[in-house]
């Protein structure tokens, strides 16, 4: 990975974990002054000022793949206050609503934890960035207004509990995009008959994206083998989100119609299960060249996003399967 000076062509994404107390646009801006930080970056899955974990990070190119972030799972360890309700359901709400704990057990948190698990319908927060009639639905909360919300769908496919002790609750739960744990506290609380809001969350993992692995913003602005701009160390290629798509070796005669655009014949014909999914396409060296899709009315492979990286990606390494 070869940079000049600090004027930086870098498409990836970095495996970066937000502390708490701050939003997750302001930790973009604290990124963006990083000397030699690409103007283009952005965030996918946004986090809540109280929760701290995984904040992955595209950057550049990166960008075009955010959605395929968004789509992994994502796992988080939530401490959940039992006995009252708060208008934003966590911590930093006032308490609206008070009830008691008073012989709630174990195994009754266990079965009711229960019916959350598969495909349900979810009603967000009114503290949240979603919008309606053009207004972010947290602004419409702090001038005292509730509106009706539309219930989305959710999926959950985990809830453990980690410990339990009078009304203090620490689960650790696996769902996929879209889900709002603040809402899943709330409504925890609401189906045990005593309320609960969030004390404490943490996102520990996200699709490719794990906590054992992350970075924090002091890493990125430390200096490394690249002087100034030593936060290259940490930019994963473009290829980093898409580990779970199968690969194909475009030929070097069909490479320079694939990058223009264009769909070509590859030595492969995938079996009916495939034929809707999206294959990663390197060139012979292992240079990520495009996500394609086979067009079962031609035969031929479309090209649907293309990137023609210039550098060997040490994902390719799935070339030999296909």
């Amino acid at each position: 990975m070869v940079f000049q000076d600090k004027n930086i062509t870098a498409n990836g994404f970095i495996n970066f974990y937000k502390g708490p107390g701050i939003t997750s646009m302001e930790a973009v801006r604290r990124i963006k002054k990083i000397p030699g930080m690409p103007r283009k970056i952005g965030h996918a899955g946004t986090l809540d000022p109280l929760a701290k974990g995984l904040l992955p990070i595209c950057v550049g190119k990166g960008t075009r793949l955010m959605e395929n972030v968004l789509e992994g799972r994502k796992r988080y360890q939530v401490d959940i206050t039992l006995g009252a309700v708060t208008e934003t359901y966590d911590a930093e709400g006032t308490i609206t609503i008070t009830g008691s704990v008073d012989g709630l057990s174990q195994p009754e948190i266990e079965r009711c934890m229960q019916t959350f698990i598969g495909e349900s319908q979810q009603i967000p927060p009114m503290y949240s960035a979603l919008k309606v009639d053009g207004k972010r639905l947290y602004e419409l909360a702090r001038a005292g207004k509730s509106v009706p919300r539309q219930p989305r769908p959710i999926t959950i496919y985990d809830i453990h509990i980690l410990d339990f002790y009078k009304s203090s609750l620490r689960l650790m739960v696996e769902c996929g995009k879209g889900v709002y744990i603040r809402s899943l506290a709330h409504d925890l609380g609401q189906k045990l008959g005593c309320g609960g809001y969030v004390t404490d969350l943490e996102r520990t993992a996200c699709g490719s994206f794990y906590k054992s692995e992350a970075v924090t913003l002091q890493d990125l602005e430390a200096k490394g083998s690249y002087g100034d701009i030593g936060w290259v160390n940490f930019l994963e290629p473009i290829d980093f989100v898409l580990q779970g798509l199968n690969a194909l070796v475009v030929s070097d005669s069909a490479k320079p119609q694939l990058v223009d655009g264009m769909s070509v014949e590859l030595n492969y014909v995938p079996e009916s299960s495939e034929a809707s999914e999206l294959f990663r396409a390197y060139d012979k060296l292992g240079r990520f060249l495009a996500l394609v899709h086979y067009d079962t009315s031609n035969g031929l492979w479309k090209p649907v996003k293309v990137f023609n990286e210039n550098q060997i990606s040490k994902y390719a390494s799935a070339l030999n399967s296909i």
